[in-house]
């Protein structure tokens, strides 16, 4: 199926405009994020990278989902994104804060080099690929531990296990970014012991509901979590062990 770029570059003017997020957005930074969404449309084919494929789905499930993240980020300083996948919110978010340090990872090497071949195309010289498990790079004595300012992760795991693979990459005083759904304050609840062993406090759950027309909204969901204090030695722990017993 050929992708319509020029119908998701009409789609994602209105959509951000309908939604408050216009500001964000430049010619040259329109032109990036259709860049990356032709990109992604033709190499989905290939290695399945998403379920969304027409123009519509992506722009407001994926492209504006991630933008309303944005408020939230520094303008700069360093983000890491936990299990990038195709590129959701690290790809989004280097292109519209070109003044952050980006680093993506993810442990399945297809979606870490999808993401950085589309940074090289795109031009992004602000984000950074990184392949590995976040339980093993986050360990005691690594240099990517407590060494990010902004943490983030999106359709990775429940908020339990999710915190004890995010945290630990969390500087003091950063914070970690969880991006969630409609479940996102039962989740919170979930976490409630596992954040403060992590070493987190939890700031509170911000959400908000994103339109397109006609289309069923999508309901947009950030946990907030502040890192206080530094995140034990014991954690992370094997990925087995954190999802056999969350914290």
């Amino acid at each position: 199926m050929i992708f319509d770029a020029a119908a998701f570059r009409e789609g994602l003017i209105r959509v951000f405009s309908e939604n408050g997020l216009d500001g964000l957005l430049t010619g040259e930074r329109v032109g990036a994020l259709t860049a990356f969404a032709v990109r992604l449309s033709e190499e989905n084919e290939k290695y399945n990278l998403t379920a969304l494929t027409t123009p519509d789905e992506m722009i407001l499930r994926h492209f504006a989902d991630c933008a309303a993240l944005i408020p939230r980020l520094p303008e700069t300083g360093k983000l890491l994104d936990v299990g990038c996948g195709a590129g959701f919110p690290s790809l989004v978010a280097a292109i519209l804060c070109p003044s952050l340090s980006v680093t993506s990872l993810d442990a399945t090497e297809k979606k870490v080099r999808f993401v950085c071949e589309t940074a090289d195309l795109l031009g992004l010289t602000n984000l950074a690929t990184l392949s590995g498990r976040a339980e093993t790079l986050a360990a005691p004595g690594s240099a990517l531990r407590e060494a990010f300012d902004v943490v983030t992760a999106r359709a990775v795991a429940r908020l339990p296990v999710l915190s004890e693979l995010c945290l630990p990459f969390a500087s003091v005083g950063g914070v970690f970014l969880a991006m969630k759904g409609p479940a996102a304050e039962r989740e919170a609840t979930e976490a409630a012991r596992a954040i403060p062993q992590l070493g987190g406090k939890l700031e509170g759950v911000f959400g908000r509901t994103l339109r397109d027309g006609e289309t069923e909204p999508l309901r947009h969901a950030a946990v907030v979590i502040r890192k206080a204090k530094n995140t034990p030695p014991e954690y992370p722990r094997a990925y087995a062990r954190i999802v056999k017993k969350p914290l």
